[in-house]
């Protein structure tokens, strides 16, 4: 791909990937590569037989959030750029069956939750190999991952009802849907469960395939979780990815680190 075709598809595509993508090879706000959970397969985790969890409040949201201190590397965001920080009025899927999962894929909470944080996580990337090409250093510097992460608690059991909804949007949407969020709107060609990482008392793992120029498919990595009364989605994308169509690994070690201050 020429110099200019590679600038060009990487505009396109971080237009056509939320927002994700416009800002995840910058500093996004104040504050490597992960291991991914190999496998394909249904991985959603089986819901505990215990009473619905207590929601938590706006206060314990924010403490038990992602933060600078919580990772190895990268860089974690606790402010937002107003077009990484979607509403839900701001995302709708043309068919209502995909609706929870436009919601995860634009890290916006589902349902009517008590309390939400957002954080964002991007990675660093590594330094191109001594004699690349322009291209080749331009794709170096592309090839990191960001992450938007949303939390949110809920009272009566509604945490549970998303982990739902979401499972069953991926089943109803597979064969891919189309939605607009911030005023774009997206392609979603198809969509798979992978295996989702550990730590939660339930979770799954979603690939969706993103329409992308000159016919490329781009990937986006979306892990939704609960644990308790709170869910959280990892929405993930890496920009590298965006213009030459190749996978990515879902950056493990960021959503074992936020799984684990919720307890």
């Amino acid at each position: 791909m020429k110099p200019t075709a590679v600038r060009r598809t990487v505009l396109a595509a971080s237009a056509a990937a939320l927002a994700l993508l416009a800002t995840a090879c910058g500093g996004s706000g104040d504050e490597g590569k992960g291991d991914e959970g190999k496998g394909k397969a249904d991985s959603t985790a089986s819901a505990s037989a215990a009473p619905a969890a207590k929601a938590l409040t706006a206060a314990e949201l924010e403490k038990a959030a992602l933060a600078q201190a919580d990772v190895e590397d990268g860089k974690v965001a606790t402010k937002l750029l107003a077009a990484d920080d979607l509403a839900a009025d701001q995302v709708k899927a043309e068919d209502e069956a995909c609706q929870p999962l436009a919601y995860a894929l634009s890290a916006v909470p589902a349902g009517s939750p008590a309390a939400t944080v957002k954080r964002s996580w991007t990675g660093e990337p590594e330094k191109p190999a001594g004699g690349a090409s322009p291209d080749e250093a331009l794709l170096a510097g592309l090839d990191t991952e960001k992450i938007l992460i949303a939390l949110a608690s809920y009272e009566d059991g509604g945490a549970e009802q998303v982990i739902k909804d979401v499972d069953a949007a991926v089943g109803k949407c597979a064969g891919g849907f189309t939605f607009t969020a911030g005023g774009e709107k997206l392609e979603i060609l198809k969509t798979e469960k992978t295996q989702a990482p550990g730590g939660a008392d339930e979770a799954l793992a979603v690939t969706a395939l993103l329409s992308a120029e000159e016919g490329l498919e781009a990937p986006m990595k979306v892990v939704v979780a609960r644990k308790g009364a709170t869910v959280v989605s990892f929405a993930a994308v890496n920009l590298a990815s965006a213009v030459t169509g190749e996978d990515f690994d879902f950056p493990v070690k960021i959503s074992d680190a936020q799984l684990a201050k919720l307890g």
